[in-house]
Formats: C-alpha cells, sequence, structure tokens
C-alpha cells in the first residue's frame, strides 16, 4: 500500500506520523520504505539521525536525473534509498535544495515520474510519503503516486474550515490524475481528551459524514523527546501511553494484521508523563473557566431588562 500524509499547513504532525507509522510498520515485519518530500527534511533526520550522509542519495538526485533524462532504462530512485539502522525500513531522504528545481519540473511536466518510479519498487510492502505544507508540485507528485491518503487534523476551528479545501484537493487529483486515490481517514492529532473544544470539533466532523479514523493521537511531550533523540516510539518508548495509540492507530489502518513482535512489550500500565497529565489538567482547568464565563455572561445578557 502506498500511502501519503497530506495537509497544507505545517505543524499538524505530518512527519511525525509517516515516521511512526512507518517505523511500526517496519517493527512488524513489513518491507517499509519512507519517502520525505518535504524540504525541512524532518522525517528523514527522525528516522536517519543527524549523522548519516545522504547527499548523493535523495529525492532531489532522483529529480535532477528526470530533467537531465538520462534515465537509460533504470529507475534510479533505487538508487537514492538509504537503509536505516532499524530493520525493514528504508527512506528516501529529502533535499533542502528541491525548491530550487521544482518550477523546471513544472515546465518540464514531470509530475507523474514519482509514481512511475514508485510503482516500480516491488520489493515493498509498504510506502509512507511525507509532503511539504503546501499544495504544490511535490505534494501533487504524492498524491498522483498514491493510493490512499491520510489526513492530520488538529482539533480548532482554523483547521475545521482548511479541511474541507484539503478534501477538495484529494478529489480535484483523483478525477484528473489519479482514480485509484481514496482519503482513507482523517487522523485527529494532539489530542485533548477532557477538553471540550476538541470533542465538540471532531463530533461536528463526524456528523457532517466526514472519515474520522477511531484512534486518536494525544498530545505529548514524549513526541518531542523522540524528535530529540531521533528515535520513533516504538524503538524509545514502546510501553508509552503515546506509542499505544499509535499502534491502535497501525492496527486500524490494517485490521486482521499479526499482533506486534519482536520483544515489544506493549503493555497497558505504563507511559503518561507527569508533563502531559498537567499539560491535560491546565488546558481543562481554563477550558471550563472559559465554559463558565460564556454561561454567566449568557445569563446576565438573558436577565436584562428589555423594557424603557
Amino acid at each position: 500500500m502506498r500511502r501519503v500524509i497530506f495537509n497544507k499547513k505545517g505543524g499538524v504532525g505530518k512527519s511525525s506520523i509517516a515516521a511512526n507509522l512507518a517505523a511500526i510498520s517496519a517493527h512488524r515485519g513489513l518491507r517499509t520504505l519512507l519517502v520525505d518530500l518535504d524540504t525541512q527534511c524532518n522525517s528523514t533526520r527522525y528516522v536517519l539521525g543527524g549523522g548519516v550522509d545522504t547527499s548523493e542519495r535523495n529525492i532531489g538526485t532522483f529529480y535532477a536525473q528526470t530533467l537531465s533524462f538520462r534515465l537509460r532504462g533504470r529507475n534510479e530512485l533505487t538508487d537514492c534509498i538509504t537503509r536505516s539502522r532499524y530493520p525493514n525500513l528504508d527512506v528516501i531522504a529529502s533535499n533542502s535544495e528541491l525548491g530550487d528545481i521544482m518550477s523546471q519540473l513544472e515546465t518540464r511536466h514531470k509530475i507523474f515520474k514519482l509514481r512511475e518510479a514508485i510503482a516500480s519498487l516491488r520489493q515493498y510492502d509498504a510506502i509512507y510519503i511525507d509532503t511539504p505544507p503546501a499544495y504544490n508540485f511535490y505534494t501533487l507528485s504524492a498524491l498522483i503516486a498514491a493510493e490512499a491518503c491520510l489526513i492530520p487534523f488538529d482539533c480548532d476551528e482554523f483547521s475545521r474550515q482548511a479541511l474541507y479545501s484539503l478534501l477538495e484537493n484529494v478529489e480535484e487529483t483523483r478525477a484528473d490524475h489519479n482514480p485509484e486515490l481514496e482519503v482513507e481517514g482523517i487522523i485527529v492529532n494532539q489530542y485533548q481528551p477532557r477538553a471540550s473544544l476538541p470533542q465538540r470539533v471532531v463530533e461536528q466532523l463526524r456528523t457532517e459524514g466526514l472519515p474520522i479514523l477511531d484512534a486518536f493521537i494525544s498530545s505529548s511531550v514524549k513526541m518531542r523527546e523522540s524528535h530529540d533523540v531521533g528515535e520513533p516510539l516504538i524503538y524509545m518508548a514502546p510501553n508509552h501511553k503515546l506509542t499505544r495509540e499509535f499502534v491502535d492507530l497501525f492496527n486500524l489502518l490494517h485490521p486482521g494484521f499479526a499482533p506486534i513482535g519482536q520483544g515489544a512489550d506493549l503493555g497497558r500500565d505504563d507511559g503518561v508523563d507527569q508533563d502531559d497529565t498537567n499539560t491535560d489538567v491546565a488546558c481543562d482547568a481554563g477550558q471550563d473557566a472559559r465554559d463558565a464565563d460564556q454561561e454567566e455572561g449568557a445569563q446576565l445578557h438573558c436577565s436584562a431588562p428589555t423594557g424603557a
């Protein structure tokens, strides 16, 4: 299965979701490839770390080759693959200079090259594509190359309004370029279960019939710690609450898949950070106070005299 993680908004967790799902996939024994199309190279650094030289083996090299038209019957994308230190997990690294050649790629109509190259990588069971926070050439290339689209979603009104535009982009891509593309689901990320706003926004989306996946990803300091050490959660903290949420998400996307193995305990009695608990309590208290203020204001308004 070829999955693209797509959202035009930055900071919604695309790289974290792509890298952690890919890591769980590899940990389950699936031969997995992570493709990084974001010039920020976040998922590249997250999985490979900072000590791996990808200057000659990255997605920019592949696109530069398509411009020079020296394919000669080979798939140069295979030359851009870097093995990670984790079994079954390979990476096609990004490059900060991708933006420099984007206009040339657009002018020369190279929009289908990624799909052609990825389709020939038959050695992989699962491919995850991380995209930039924009609807540009690289994002469209990823949507054309993918079979399924996962949309990370933050629980606020701005994100909810932007979601409709994202779904239109996917539908347009399916109509014009890739009839196989499906929205596999919307991933609720950085969720605060005891705050009223996230619950209300999610319920509104479900009422509208949008494909909200029933596996929410909480807001947790453990994610930042995972980024800092450059180690996906399934390897860094296999029993943590956040890791279990990602495993639940993976299981939802792979119904009937065999239980996770390779020594991971994934028990149900570990992994609640005190910082996370304090953050949730603070958010709940703040939300309750705001709700109380709104209710008091409404009562004052209703009891105000209406006559002269």
